[in-house]
């Protein structure tokens, strides 16, 4: 696959690529699948620990929050920069959760920078049926 890419001095630029560092959307490629019993949301979160990762449900719990910052690093005087491709700075991402999901039961694990989100489904509240009485008059 070809990339487009533009040569200033001695450096080659990808746009696409630039485009998705600064992106903090794209830069955190999430999942979401559903199982019988439950949403699971999972999201790669290279070089990140739990300490610099939040997972919160607001709107009412109505929305699944994953947000945190990537810390640019200590630079060192003596060290020459060649390239910058791996994003740095502030994320965020919002899913709508539906309405079947248990937001007081939202449980959240972190191994080797991939976040799995778990929020338990309940059961489809089936429609009452309550049978009035026909009265005489």
């Amino acid at each position: 696959m070809a990339l487009i890419s533009q040569v200033f001095g001695n450096e080659i630029i990808d746009p696409f690529l630039s485009m998705i560092n600064k992106c903090p959307v794209l830069n955190t490629p999430t999942d979401w699948k559903e199982s019988p019993e439950s949403h699971v949301f999972i999201a790669d979160l290279p070089g990140l620990n739990k300490e610099e990762v939040n997972v919160q449900v607001v709107d009412d719990g109505r929305v699944l929050q994953i947000s945190g910052e990537r810390k640019e690093e200590k630079g060192d005087e003596n060290v020459k920069w060649h390239m910058g491709e791996r994003f740095r700075g502030k994320f965020l991402r919002r899913f709508r959760l539906p309405k079947n999901a248990k937001t007081d039961e939202v449980k959240a694990s972190m191994e080797n920078g991939v976040l799995t989100v778990t929020v338990p489904k309940q059961e489809a509240k089936k429609p009452e049926r309550r049978v009035i009485e026909i009265e005489e008059k």
